[in-house]
This record gives structure tokens, C-alpha cells and sequence, in this order.
């Protein structure tokens, strides 16, 4: 019982501090609003570079989206100026902001740019910080001997550039090689040294990032109240820097901790709460800035958490969200496998052309003509099946990023400020499927899904995707809509009354929905390399999903933000604040119809 009150004190306090932490300015926000002022002012054009590129890099621990934005500026202007150290430091913050967004070829790319010109100028900090960074990516895919390689190059060259934070960065890397090796002793005792170092250098920022790794280390251990007690310094420290990208870490570092214990004792539902709990605020972190790598870490987390305590429909979501981003965030080799195949596909086309040429005066020949027929049939093969795979490929993502993916071979993720999200799931979905046959389960679902699409296509709604008996939708994008909160409370009383009339005539043969709907921004692109998927992430879509579970059966419940919006336009029912999970209380409502329907 002690042990429990203890942990239940730490979790108290721990949740005191993110509290305290949440009211006070973004320390990083309050640094770039500063810097972008004098920007705004009468600056050299080194300056201007200098300070976009210091405005990338703190957006790197809060928005890398917008650190790529600001970073594209700054390479622009200093490859203008032909200057080579600001080309290297743009090149650099681009790395660190796809990097920060699980882009590893990316942040490959122009990591291993300005390393190249940082060895031209000779200069030693800027070759031992890359090779570092270069390390983590290889450390990223696990290729742990040419992580270690890059590490110890590192430090060698950090020692020689007598710096001391580029030398704990080194022993770091090298410490959390050694724990994926197993080796926990060496890790330690690189974990250690870097700690002593910014302990004497008072650097907040390592120092948390150093306690963080020490506990992870005693949570591969076994070790858990130890691994807990410094994992809530790391914690506290985290939240003082706004260092988002390492709350994001910590918090799903505890939740692992948390779950190991429930692990070993199987009556202790307290910890398996308070995993589930810290890995909630992992994942609403890592999705705010787009933070993959440790998303789908808490994904696996969560969908073992869930299966511990017998939730399996809200495990098997969570697997399919990790399986989905996983293929994304392991996917350099896959992307080397393209490069590949398309330099063997240029080599095999130059050769049938030059072939071809040779052969060009035997055309008029039988065999050329049987040839010319065989290649006119193959033609008319390859049309018919390309227009087949542009249709499913149509049918997967919206029309535009179709056509990006198929003329460039990638597309980026896009942010979009002003759309609006819709969630639905049928209510007690679980226990009406056990008393259904399972293709009768199937034939029913997809008579809803279908009519559902059929909907949101006449709204110009993109539908995103269904999972399991939930149903995700959202206006605004990639077209931009100005009435895009209009269009899907439409489409959502629509939907509603469909299944309100079906149940009627159906009875228990189908299901009752409830929905749930909010307004904001999100950031929307694709996932995975193999069964990839066009997705969206963002506050705005948990929040919608939590007016969906605050919903009732046969109602569409909406938040303030989305009321404003509607409010000229349906009758709503003001439901009071209502408690949604992890976000206080929220004002709700209730859509009851149509003005002047």
C-alpha cells in the first residue's frame, strides 16, 4: 500500500506541474514572437538568414511544419547570397524539422548536405553535430553498428572542437546504442557521463533529455520506482523548456514504465490506468506537432493496455494506428527499393530504345508488323489497366494529392486552418455484433458505410476512413470551403436520419449512431509506403472524437467552436460543460434541425 500511495503522490504531483506548465506562456512560442519582429524590421540580408533560421529551429520542438517554412525561406536568400555557412544552417534546420516529423529521407538528405559543406569550411562543430544527427537517423532504423560508427566519429571530432554540449550529445547516442543492444551498464555509464558534464553547465534542456534516457534505461531494467522517480525530473524539466518533441518521449516513457507494472502484476488496475493515462498525452502530443516515430510507439503501448484490461475493439484500433504509421516511419529502405527500381526501369527503357533503333529499317517486315501489333495490344492492356488503378487510387485519396502522388511520386503533408471534422460510431456496436452473424455483421455495415459515402459525396465531404464501426469525415480540405461547418452538420443530420429510419425498419438487424463534430485546424497527408492511407492528425480531430463519445444514440453533438460557426443556421440545444477526457470541461451542443428546415 505504501508503494501505491507513493506512485499515487507522483502522479498527483506530476500532474500539478503539467498543469502549472499549460498556463504559462510557451517559452519557444514567446522566443520566435521576438525574433520575428525583428525580422519584420530593417535587417541585413545575413541577418535575415541568421534569424529565419534560428525561427526554424525552435519551431523544430513545437511546429515542424512551420520550421520547414521558415528554413525554405532562409536556403532561398543564402544560396542567393552565395553564403556557404548559411546554406550549411538552413540545410541543417531542414533536417531537424523532417527529422522531428519522421521524414528520415528527407532529414538524410539535407543532413548529409551540410555535412558536406561543413567539411569543405573546415568546420569541425558544424562535421561533429552532423554525423551525430546522421547517427540518428541510422539509430532510427535500426542499424545500430553504423549508428555507433557515426556516434564515436562524433565524438572524437567534439573532443577535438573542445565542445562540451556536442561531447554529452556523443555519449548520449552512443549510451541509448548500447541499450538497444542490451548492454544496460555501458549505456548507464555513457548516460552518466553526459549528465555530469551538463549538470556543470547547467543545461536544462540536456539534462532532461539525460535523466530521460537514464530512466529509460532502469525501465529496460525492471527497475521501476527507480525508473519512475527520475522520469518525473525529466518530466518537470521538459514542461519548463517547452521542449514538445521530448514531452511527447517522457510521457510515453512513463506510460511504458506504467504498463511494465501492470505487466508484472496483473491486480494492479491503478497502473494501468496511469498508462493509459500518460500515453493519451503522449499521443495528444506527438499528434499535435506530427511527431510519428514516437506516435506509433504509443500506439503498440495503447493497444497493449488495452488488450491487459479486455478492451479489445479500442486495442485493435490502436494496433491499426501503429501498424499504419509504421510503415511509414521504417520506410528508408523501402524508399531506397524505389530509387533502385526506378534507375533499373530507366536502364531497361533506354535499352529497348536503342534497341529499337537498331532494328528500325526491319519494321516493314512481318515480324516488325507482328511486333507493332503486339506492342498496339500491350498498349491498349497498359491504358485499361492504368485508368483501373487510377480509379481505386481515387477511390483511397482526394483527387489532388492523387495527382501529386502519381506526377511527383511523393506528396507532402499539408496544414489546413479552417475545416471541420466528423466522427460517428454505432452505439453499443460490441454487444449487438455477438448476436449477429458475421457476414449479416458485414452486409450491414457496409449498406451504412455505403450510404454514408454517398452522402459526404454530395456534400464534398472527404471521407477518411472507417474503423471498425467508426466513421471519420471532414470538410475543408484539400478544397478549401468556406462553409465547411454548414456542410457537415448537414451531412450529419442526413446520416442520422438514415439510420434513425432504418433502425425503425430493421429493428435489431441494425445499429443506433450518435456523432459528434468540431471545427480547427489539422494537418493531413499520407502514411506507410505499403497500404498507405491519406490521414489527418490534430487536437481538432480528438476533439471531435470526444464529442462523439459525449454523444447520445440518435444525436449529433458539436462544441462551442463548431456552434459559433452554425449557429445562424441550426437550431442547437446548449447540453451545459460537459468533463471529455483529457480536456476539462467543454460546452457542448445538441443540433436539433435546420433553421427554416
Amino acid at each position: 500500500m505504501k508503494i501505491i500511495g507513493r506512485y499515487l503522490f507522483v502522479v498527483a504531483l506530476a500532474t500539478g506541474i503539467w498543469i502549472s506548465a499549460k498556463a504559462q506562456p510557451h517559452a519557444g512560442a514567446t522566443r520566435i514572437a521576438e525574433m520575428q519582429q525583428q525580422l519584420a524590421g530593417h535587417v541585413s540580408d545575413s541577418e535575415e538568414v541568421n534569424l529565419l533560421n534560428e525561427i526554424s529551429f525552435t519551431y523544430n520542438k513545437i511546429n515542424p511544419y512551420e520550421g520547414i517554412r521558415y528554413a525554405t525561406r532562409s536556403l532561398a536568400l543564402a544560396t542567393d547570397m552565395n553564403w556557404k555557412f548559411g546554406i550549411a544552417r538552413a540545410n541543417s534546420c531542414l533536417g531537424a524539422n523532417y527529422y522531428s516529423l519522421s521524414d528520415y529521407p528527407n532529414a538524410y538528405n539535407y543532413w548529409l548536405k551540410a555535412l558536406s559543406i561543413h567539411e569543405k569550411l573546415g568546420n569541425k562543430k558544424g562535421i561533429a553535430n552532423h554525423l551525430h544527427n546522421i547517427g540518428n537517423i541510422y539509430l532510427s532504423q535500426k542499424k545500430y553498428k553504423e549508428a555507433l560508427e557515426y556516434y564515436e566519429n562524433g565524438l572524437k571530432t567534439s573532443k577535438d572542437a573542445a565542445d562540451k554540449n556536442l561531447v554529452t550529445h556523443s555519449y548520449s547516442a552512443i549510451g541509448n546504442v548500447y541499450t538497444q543492444l542490451k548492454n544496460y551498464s555501458k549505456a548507464l555509464e555513457y548516460h552518466f557521463d553526459a549528465l555530469a558534464i551538463d549538470e556543470s553547465t547547467n543545461n536544462k534542456g540536456n539534462i532532461s533529455s539525460d535523466l530521460m534516457n537514464i530512466g529509460f534505461v532502469y525501465n529496460e531494467q525492471g527497475d521501476y520506482p527507480k525508473a519512475l522517480d527520475i522520469l518525473f525530473k525529466a518530466l518537470r524539466i521538459k514542461n519548463e523548456t517547452g521542449d514538445k518533441n521530448g514531452l511527447a518521449k517522457v510521457y510515453n516513457t512513463i506510460g511504458n514504465v506504467y504498463l511494465n507494472m501492470a505487466k508484472a502484476d496483473a491486480g494492479q488496475t491503478n497502473n494501468l490506468h496511469n498508462a493509459i493515462t500518460y500515453l493519451d498525452s503522449a499521443v495528444a502530443t506527438g499528434t499535435e506537432i506530427g511527431y510519428l516515430d514516437n506516435l506509433q510507439k504509443s500506439y503498440e503501448n495503447l493497444s497493449t493496455a488495452y488488450r491487459i484490461g479486455g478492451d479489445y475493439k479500442s486495442a485493435l484500433h490502436y494496433t491499426d494506428s501503429y501498424h499504419t504509421i509504421k510503415d511509414s516511419v521504417y520506410s528508408l529502405e523501402n524508399n531506397e527499393q524505389i530509387v533502385k527500381q526506378g534507375l533499373k526501369f530507366e536502364f531497361e527503357k533506354t535499352r529497348i530504345s536503342d534497341k529499337l533503333k537498331l532494328n528500325r529499317q526491319q519494321i516493314y517486315t512481318y515480324s516488325g508488323f507482328v511486333c507493332i501489333v503486339l506492342l498496339a495490344g500491350f498498349s491498349f492492356f497498359i491504358v485499361k489497366e492504368r485508368r483501373k488503378s487510377e480509379k481505386l487510387l481515387l477511390n483511397i485519396l482526394p483527387s489532388d494529392i492523387a495527382e501529386e502522388l502519381k506526377t511527383k511520386g511523393v506528396t507532402k503533408a499539408r496544414y489546413y486552418n479552417d475545416v471541420t471534422v466528423l466522427f460517428t460510431d454505432f452505439v453499443n456496436f460490441t454487444s449487438s455484433s455477438e448476436h449477429m452473424e458475421p457476414q449479416l455483421l458485414i452486409d450491414e455495415l457496409h449498406a451504412c458505410f455505403k450510404a454514408f459515402d454517398e452522402i459526404m459525396g454530395k456534400y464534398k465531404i472527404e471521407k477518411i476512413k472507417t474503423i471498425g464501426d467508426a466513421y471519420l469525415a471532414v470538410a475543408g480540405l484539400p478544397a478549401a470551403n468556406a462553409q465547411h461547418a454548414e456542410c457537415i452538420v448537414k451531412a450529419a443530420i442526413e446520416i442520422s436520419r438514415f439510420m434513425t429510419d432504418r433502425r425503425a425498419r430493421l429493428g435489431d438487424k441494425t445499429f443506433e449512431m450518435r456523432a459528434g463534430i468540431h471545427s480547427g485546424s489539422v494537418v493531413a497527408g499520407i502514411v506507410g509506403v505499403t497500404k498507405f492511407a491519406y490521414d489527418i492528425w490534430g487536437d481538432t480531430v480528438n476533439t471531435a472524437a470526444r464529442m462523439e463519445q459525449n454523444s447520445i444514440a440518435g444525436r449529433i453533438n458539436i462544441s462551442e467552436t463548431t456552434y459559433e460557426l452554425v449557429k445562424d443556421k441550426f437550431i442547437c440545444s446548449h447540453r451545459g460543460a460537459i468533463p471529455a477526457k483529457n480536456k476539462g470541461e467543454m460546452n457542448m451542443y445538441f443540433v436539433e434541425e435546420a433553421i427554416n428546415a
